[in-house]
């Protein structure tokens, strides 16, 4: 019987530890990066004043390396490029990578290839926050703390988004523990539950809210209009070292795909690691909802077609859905700009939503495959 149960563990065992190879690491990440920085050039350079290439180069080598170039470009062009559109392409950057990060971590715990960041609550309690952080102040005006009030560059309404996006996980957490034990199909029914709870509230908040309306639906579409160096500097943080520590957990989420059992027969302390992982996820979703309001379908879209192209293993999965969801949101972002000024979670529904029922079709025509 012990030979049998080896024997199973082993083949599993192999792939699942030891990571991708150095060769198609360096050329799937290649990839990404070389992407990354040309949507960075681009995104930077285009608008209602155009930039050309050249200028934005070399804008950007002399202000962020210090390069000697000789300066070719305006002031004026100087300033629109680092004081305006490089802070908004880096938030997207790192809003679109931190969800899609995000998202690949929650799909390998809830072995869910449908899942994304938000599933368990997070966007519904950071909207709670949010909205409460914009309706507060015209609720209660003799507390003399607006909407503007600020700390570091961070307002009140990304604190309380970011509070209530790390608060209502560990709420669902807390309500769906029993036994000492978590099961999948209990946290997700108690993350429903809850989100639809704090949609209720928040509900009744845009009721109440006045002439504040317009501000709470432009933070629920998600919107990179207000990105600043300052909440870039605080949310940036929080994102890399949300990153690092889901990097170094790699085994364990790729043993975590093999069930629960599998993952503690080879020695994996299954409800610990659970816990840990979903809190350094939620981190991460929680400082992006935080100074982007929620942008949906990155956290989906990216993971599910990186998970498909290069496989589950999260050595090569999670840094490769930071560079590719960076990018994705950067493209978004400015086709928003493009078109307007709409907020960018509308491009983002409208390029994911047709996407999510595409996969709904195909997982359905594979589940119907198999059973015949």
């Amino acid at each position: 019987m012990r030979a049998s149960a080896a024997t199973s563990v082993a083949p599993l065992e192999r792939p699942i530890l030891r990571g991708p190879s150095l060769t198609r690491a360096a050329l799937v990440l290649g990839i990404g990066a070389t992407i990354l920085l040309a949507v960075l050039v681009v995104a930077v350079g285009l608008g209602s004043v155009g930039v050309g290439v050249g200028d934005t180069l070399g804008i950007l080598g002399h202000r962020l390396l210090a390069l000697p170039i000789p300066q070719t470009w305006s002031p004026a062009a100087e300033t629109i490029i680092f004081e305006i559109r490089l802070p908004r392409v880096l938030t997207a950057m790192l809003v679109g990578g931190g969800l899609a990060m995000s998202g690949a971590v929650f799909q390998a715990l809830l072995r869910n290839p449908l899942a994304d960041p938000y599933i368990i609550g997070t966007a519904a309690g950071a909207s709670l926050g949010a909205v409460t952080g914009i309706v507060l102040p015209l609720l209660l005006p003799a507390l003399a703390i607006g909407a503007g009030s600020a700390w570091l560059g961070i307002g009140l309404v990304q604190v309380l988004a970011f509070i209530g996006g790390l608060g209502t996980v560990l709420l669902v957490y807390a309500v769906a523990r029993s036994g000492g034990r978590v099961p999948v199909v209990t946290l997700l029914l108690t993350g429903y539950a809850v989100s639809a709870v704090l949609a209720a509230v928040v509900a009744l908040l845009m009721f109440v809210s006045g002439r504040a309306l317009g501000a709470i639906f432009g933070w629920l579409m998600g919107s990179l209009a207000d990105a600043s160096w300052s909440g870039l500097a605080v949310a940036a943080p929080l994102l890399a070292l949300s990153f690092v520590l889901l990097l170094s957990r790699w085994r364990c989420l790729n043993v975590l795909l093999l069930g629960d059992g599998q993952a503690a027969t080879l020695g994996v302390d299954v409800e610990r690691e659970r816990l840990r992982l979903t809190m350094l996820a939620t981190l991460a979703t929680s400082a992006a909802v935080a100074i982007a309001g929620t942008i949906g379908f990155v956290g989906l879209v990216v993971p599910h077609l990186l998970r498909l192209a290069i496989g589950p293993d999260h050595r090569l999965l999670l840094p490769a859905s930071l560079l590719f969801g960076a990018a994705l949101l950067a493209l978004a972002d400015l086709g928003a700009r493009m078109l307007g000024g709409l907020p960018v979670g509308i491009v983002t529904a409208l390029i994911g939503a047709p996407f999510f029922l595409y996969l709904l079709r195909r997982a359905r025509g594979a589940g119907m495959g198999a059973a015949a």
